[in-house]
């Protein structure tokens, strides 16, 4: 499979209609939410200690850019533009200058800005296995994306509101634990209606 087809299956743009299924992706996120928020909850000194240093964290930053610009990337080169297909190259040339800038330029919550277009990248795909599918339960799919484009958009615009979160969520650990086991009850949720409804 080319990154063509790579892009089809996940978006699917595949003349068959076949492509990444609510199933699978309910699997993946409802494994990857338990897992985090049961670590979260678990080893919750030593999860609230990273929490706190991530919001100006210039490494967790870069990482988080250099995976975001890469996804961008590899949008860009294979997503239907329609009419502005001619825009693709300088788009594509756009992509690793803007890069550098904001790594060079905007040092200021670096790694919260990073994460907000992370997530707004990550909630098309979790849309799109969704789409048109008939469960009801369908829903914890969207529900959770449109979460993560909202809370993408504030913390790109507004990082310091996840610092401030983190600090309220930090300074009792019951509020920590209290919102690492409902993290984890949403993955659970998720998992157990992938395996029986989607």
């Amino acid at each position: 499979m080319n990154l063509q087809e790579l892009y089809d299956w996940i978006f699917h743009q595949r003349p068959d209609g076949e492509g990444l299924s609510l199933k699978a992706t309910g699997f993946v996120v409802g494994a990857l939410l338990v897992l985090s928020h049961l670590w979260a909850y678990l080893k919750s000194e030593q999860a609230m200690a990273i929490a706190k240093n991530f919001p100006r964290n210039r490494a967790w930053g870069i990482a988080l850019l250099a995976v975001g610009a890469v996804w961008s990337y590899f949008l860009v080169s294979y997503m239907d533009m329609g009419e502005f297909f001619t825009w693709r190259r300088w788009l594509v040339m756009l992509l690793p200058v803007t890069f550098v800038l904001v790594v060079s330029f905007v040092p200021e919550f670096l790694a919260v800005r990073a994460l907000g277009a992370l997530l707004l990248l990550a909630a098309s795909p979790v849309l799109h296995a969704a789409f048109l599918q008939p469960q009801t339960s369908r829903l914890l799919v969207p529900i959770l994306a449109y979460v993560w484009v909202l809370g993408g958009m504030f913390l790109v615009g507004m990082p310091y509101l996840l610092r401030d979160g983190i600090t309220w969520a930090t300074a009792n650990p019951g509020r920590w634990k209290m919102a690492s086991a409902g993290g984890a009850a949403y993955g659970v949720l998720m998992l157990v209606v992938a395996a029986i409804a989607w």
